[in-house]
């Protein structure tokens, strides 16, 4: 009979490097696991896909999902496509035009990425002046800024317009509606706004929000889509008649559909 001296050796050797392999992969799994509230998948999305345990991936439109509390954790389900009518598909529709204005250096639009408000673009309810503030066509968006805790909208390229929100009357509030003013808040009443990658964040110091770059937008009684502060927990405590949104920044050259 022919004996094989080494064949333990490498027997060995194999089962080692097979643990090792086997080890590695169980930490890059661990590792790729979203934070809370943080995205987990979404069109072009290359980062974890896996959410916290008790939290679920959830897809807001095709280009963004979020890990939301509930469930047991895990990846988004399939995004879903619809009829383009010209024998593709198309994971949205829209017929809004495109803005003609470019892009400021320094600046960057701002818009919602989730239905029904998907791309609508932040700018004043009355172009340009200190007045609500809605969601609106690309056409008409607005150039924004965050200096100094200021969100600034610079309209009509000169005069800055400075976002304020109105104070809080008291506990049982839930949200709380963005203006445009000629003069920032200031003192106790001011809270600050701050870039959280792309998303706008939003926070003052007497209130504890479970989400700071929760926004509510709210149909009036004109249909003008006003932007609100949401208080309350996003997606589970969503006031009548609103819809939860993030808002994010969008720097082509122009506000697209």
């Amino acid at each position: 009979m022919h004996k094989c001296d080494g064949c333990t050796s490498s027997i060995m050797k194999s089962v080692a490097a097979l643990v090792s392999t086997v080890f590695f992969a169980s930490t890059v799994l661990a590792q790729a696991t979203a934070p809370q509230y943080g995205q987990c998948g979404g069109t072009g999305w290359s980062g974890a896909t896996t959410c916290p345990s008790g939290w679920t991936c959830t897809v807001s439109n095709p280009y963004y999902s979020q890990c939301l509390p509930g469930g047991t954790g895990g990846s988004p389900p399939p995004t879903s496509t619809v009829s383009n009518g010209g024998g593709g598909t198309s994971t949205t529709s829209t017929t809004a035009a495109s803005g003609t204005t470019t892009l400021q250096a320094g600046y960057s639009f701002i818009r919602a990425v989730e239905d029904p408000n998907f791309h609508k673009y932040l700018q004043s309810e009355v172009l340009n002046t200190a007045s609500d503030a809605v969601l609106g066509s690309p056409a008409t968006a607005a150039q924004f800024q965050i200096t100094n805790g200021q969100l600034i909208q610079n309209a009509n390229g000169t005069t800055p317009l400075y976002a304020t929100v109105e104070p809080r009357a008291n506990s049982t509030v839930t949200k709380l509606k963005m203006s445009w003013s000629a003069e920032p808040d200031s003192g106790d009443a001011a809270g600050t706004f701050m870039w959280s990658g792309d998303t706008v964040e939003w926070s003052i110091p007497t209130i504890d929000r479970p989400q700071l770059n929760a926004w509510l937008v709210c149909p009036d009684a004109a249909g003008n889509l006003d932007v609100y502060i949401n208080l309350g927990a996003y997606d589970y405590m969503t006031p009548a008649g609103c819809a939860d949104e993030t808002i994010h920044a969008y720097t082509g050259a122009t506000a697209t559909p």
